[in-house]
């Protein structure tokens, strides 16, 4: 799953103090478990195929596929999150993921894998994700009080970059190295115990029924689809992300034909440790985030995501492939990560000003379908581009794609514009007096997580 990253104007929830507590840590070990089994899915599936087929058109698709729900069904789950119960829709995505898994497991402990159920579970996963995903926006609200939104999101952030990354990618290629078996029984388990976990939770986290007339799904997508195009500071945001996002979902794609088997050298070991830079980033970057807005101001620190996307693609795409690129190659990736979530804290921010919070929802899945509907199309293109040129001409042309952002950010992202965001957010923060009954004002929203 992608994190659960934003807490929603909800009126203010009444829970057992113990309850709320342990609803609130069977989040966070929630958060951990089902990462980890992502980060070793994400190895093991494109690894699993690489053993079939050499082909990096092959090998790619595996990640095209498991991104592909984010473009094709972003829309209509999150409409679907906003009318169900959302701890269901958790449990279903892990189930989902905990058979997809088991089946492949079965083919492999029997030396019969094909890529058609790679591919399938990899589809199953991908889709599982956009549920988890977009489900998890909205369930703390309703399963922790609201003093304590702060403290959870930050906890379940920090679990998603650990056992994502940092954790996830050293772990998940030292159990392929063991062997491919193992590596699938761990990630079934832990989905398993993720779907366990949820079973524990204590609330109600059904949405509530809307008043008026039933509209349809298509037309709670269109306004969440117009509010975000007629914004322009947040349309470009969401542009920006699909090519970074798109340059990450590139070198994702590419980097385990690339550098296991490939120009690299390396055993699947280290192709782990490689990909742990990005976690190992992302977590650097949540600690800095914060002094070097203050330090630089948060438009800089923005713009350090798209040096970080460019230096990704660009190491790969000028260095020699050699083994001894593997270290600088490494050193990009854990710049991206830093910037990455330099970009993901400050966007949330931002999105939390300005979206209303009857609208987050549906804004989120709309975002999300801009900004990561591109991965999947850059993940089969960078796969084409290496298959047919070379593998420096696909890393190539996505580094080109981020020289060109700097224009559009610079010229929507402006200086007048962030400080007028920090203006609004701290008006909003200020305390509201009490109505005549004397009790307090809802709190409008809160925000936490990770990309």
């Amino acid at each position: 799953m992608r994190g659960i990253f934003v807490a929603t104007a909800q009126p203010t929830v009444q829970a057992d103090p113990p309850a709320a507590r342990r609803n609130e840590w069977i989040l966070v070990v929630f958060t951990g478990t089902t990462n980890l089994a992502d980060a070793v899915a994400r190895i093991a599936l494109p690894l699993l195929a690489a053993q079939i087929s050499r082909s990096p058109v092959v090998v790619a698709a595996v990640a095209s596929v498991m991104s592909l729900p984010w473009l094709v069904a972003a829309l209509h789950v999150g409409v679907f999150v906003d009318r169900m119960d959302r701890r269901v829709l958790l449990m279903a995505a892990e189930i989902a993921r905990l058979l997809s898994t088991g089946l492949l497991l079965v083919t492999v402990l029997a030396g019969r894998p094909t890529l058609v159920l790679i591919y399938a579970a990899a589809l199953v996963i991908g889709l599982a994700d956009v549920v988890a995903g977009i489900a998890g926006v909205s369930i703390i609200p309703s399963a922790v009080p609201k003093r304590r939104w702060e403290k959870a999101n930050a906890r379940i952030t920090a679990l998603e970059y650990l056992f994502n990354g940092f954790v996830g990618q050293p772990v998940g290629g030292f159990l392929v190295a063991i062997g491919f078996g193992l590596a699938l029984g761990v990630t079934g388990f832990s989905y398993a115990a993720g779907a366990v976990l949820l079973l524990l939770l204590v609330g109600n986290f059904r949405v509530a029924a809307k008043t008026g007339p039933k509209r349809s799904v298509n037309t709670e997508i269109r306004e969440g689809l117009r509010f975000l195009w007629q914004h322009q500071l947040l349309r470009t945001m969401a542009l920006l992300i699909a090519i970074m996002a798109g340059c990450w979902s590139a070198w994702l794609a590419l980097i385990p034909v690339y550098a296991v088997g490939g120009p690299l050298g390396l055993d699947e070991r280290q192709y782990g440790f490689l990909l742990t830079c990005l976690g190992a980033g992302g977590i650097i970057g949540t600690v800095i985030v914060g002094p070097l807005n203050r330090w630089i101001g948060r438009r800089w620190s923005m713009f350090a995501d798209v040096i970080g996307a460019f230096a990704l693609v660009a190491a790969p795409a000028l260095l020699p492939p050699t083994p001894a690129s593997a270290w600088p190659i490494g050193a990009a990736a854990f710049v991206a990560g830093v910037g990455g979530t330099m970009w993901t804290v400050n966007s949330r921010f931002i999105t939390q000003s300005l979206v209303p919070a009857d609208m987050l929802g549906r804004f989120s899945a709309a975002s999300r379908l801009v900004a990561w509907g591109m991965t999947p199309v850059a993940a089969i293109l960078a796969g084409i581009l290496a298959q047919v040129f070379s593998y420096q001409v696909a890393f190539g042309f996505f580094a080109v794609l981020c020289v060109l952002l700097v224009y559009p950010f610079f010229t929507v992202v402006t200086r007048e514009r962030v400080a007028e965001i920090d203006a609004l957010a701290t008006e909003a923060a200020a305390p509201a007096p009490a109505p005549g009954g004397g009790e307090d004002l809802p709190e409008a929203t809160t925000t936490g997580g990770s990309r």
